[in-house]
């Protein structure tokens, strides 16, 4: 290890993120420092310290801790198995290259598959191929082909017992599609995860009335009856490759983002607290299908607390099943947001939504009562939030525009207990300016 790096592991310490009612003072409120990587969720913080509670690798021997700045190095941290381990992620790593570091394109992904966007969009053209008619054929195939290219390069599993962790303030990984599939004990902190987008996505005539793009991967999933999940004081963003920024083909956006953080077939128990979502549409999908088969029925449980969502489209969060915990969150768009605004709060079938003292800074043209979508939801509990500083009731204002069959009844069936301090909503906006995403004092600690 170099000095340079051992100089920056030493200088992260701090007290555990949240658990003061002022988070600007957690760094200097301890009376004994616990590195980063050595720090576990406190008690009563969300979802995800129920029962045993999320420690990741904090108890990691000095063997299992990899200090890693490349992606051959990150994914053989990943590969060493599901013993506690600790990474620590040094300057930016690229998913999207090969074993010798060399950058990887779209084209690099399509050669040899036979796939061609210009063939593509005229083999399936709706004009021509029909309306309603799913892509088959020769270009599909290729298409799939060069999209399973790709997906081997840039999907990776986090293990079990993991705290993976930025140690340096640019710290980031760019255009991987990291997943915690089936795994449980997992802290993710301190860390820029950016522009997971799919070169190969694949058109749907049928999503919507006119079609759309679907893209693959998500900057984060937790899949597949993953547990005990952390994810704290990270920045999550498509920038700058937006989607805004893409062309239109058969008259939709070709999408190349789904989903920034996923939890979904069956998943359970995760705190989400102080990051920062930005300049992204589809953001948290909690909940895979209206169907129980995938298993989301009694989980799906998530606290969602102290995070800024800025100029962000959808999906903050959309929930189906689970019991999900949103407080004192700040939401965010402004008047030359790049992404267009559809809603935050998406009450999905058989959700169970609890959002409380959140603040919401909107521009004019967005009201109150575009903040909750209705997905096949029936209830909602919306409690002391304030719009542009005023509280106000969102589920009144949604209830007051929306037609009758498509009204939303509280939601009486649960009460979060898991929780840090809750602040008053109009207190939030200023409380978060400086200290979520990844964050750092000029002496280096978060």
């Amino acid at each position: 290890m170099s000095a340079a790096i051992a100089v920056a592991g030493a200088l992260l310490v701090a007290g555990p993120a949240g658990a003061s009612p002022n988070p600007a003072a957690d760094s200097t409120a301890q009376t004994t420092q616990t590195p980063l990587e050595r720090q576990v969720l406190p008690a009563g913080n969300g979802w995800a310290s129920e029962g045993t509670g999320t420690t990741g690798g904090s108890a990691a021997e000095a063997a299992n801790v990899y200090d890693v700045s490349t992606k051959t190095e990150l994914l053989a941290a990943f590969a060493a198995g599901n013993q506690a381990k600790i990474i620590r992620i040094h300057g930016s790593i690229d998913a999207n290259t090969a074993p010798d570091g060399s950058p990887l394109t779209c084209e690099d992904y399509a050669a040899g598959t036979g796939y061609s966007l210009a063939q593509y969009l005229q083999d399936f053209d709706p004009a021509t191929y029909g309306r309603d008619q799913e892509p088959a054929g020769p270009q599909e195939n290729a298409r799939r082909l060069a999209a399973a290219k790709q997906a081997k390069t840039i999907r990776w599993d986090i293990p079990s017992n993991t705290t993976i962790v930025g140690a340096m303030p640019d710290s980031s990984i760019t255009g991987a599609a990291l997943r915690i599939n089936g795994a449980t004990n997992v802290i993710l902190r301190n860390l820029t995860l950016r522009d997971s987008a799919d070169c190969f996505p694949a058109w749907d005539p049928t999503d919507g009335t006119e079609g759309n793009w679907n893209s693959e991967y998500d900057l984060l999933q937790v899949i597949n009856k993953a547990t005990h999940v952390w994810i704290d004081h990270s920045a999550f963003t498509d920038a700058p490759n937006l989607d805004s920024s893409q062309p239109l083909y058969f008259g939709r956006p070709y999408q190349v983002h789904d989903g920034a953080v996923d939890v979904t077939n069956g998943s359970d128990l995760v705190t989400m607290s102080y990051n920062r979502f930005s300049e992204h549409d589809k953001l948290l999908l909690i909940g895979s299908t209206d169907s129980p088969t995938r298993g989301d029925p009694g989980k799906l449980r998530v606290t969602i607390h102290h995070n800024v969502f800025e100029n962000v489209g959808q999906r903050a969060p959309r929930v189906r099943f689970g019991q999900v915990d949103v407080y004192n969150n700040h939401f965010k768009v402004t008047e030359d947001s790049a992404i267009p605004y559809e809603y935050s709060l998406g009450a999905g079938f058989s959700s169970h939504l609890y959002a409380e003292a959140n603040a919401f800074t909107l521009p004019d043209g967005i009201s109150a009562a575009d903040i909750i979508g209705r997905y096949k939801g029936t209830a909602i509990t919306t409690i002391a939030n304030a719009v542009n500083g005023k509280i106000t009731d969102l589920r009144a204002e949604y209830n007051a525009a929306a037609a009758p069959a498509d009204q939303l009844a509280e939601d009486t069936s649960w009460t979060p207990t898991l929780r840090t301090h809750v602040h008053p909503a109009q207190a939030v906006p200023a409380l978060l300016k400086d200290s979520t995403g990844p964050v750092f004092t000029a002496g280096g600690d978060l």
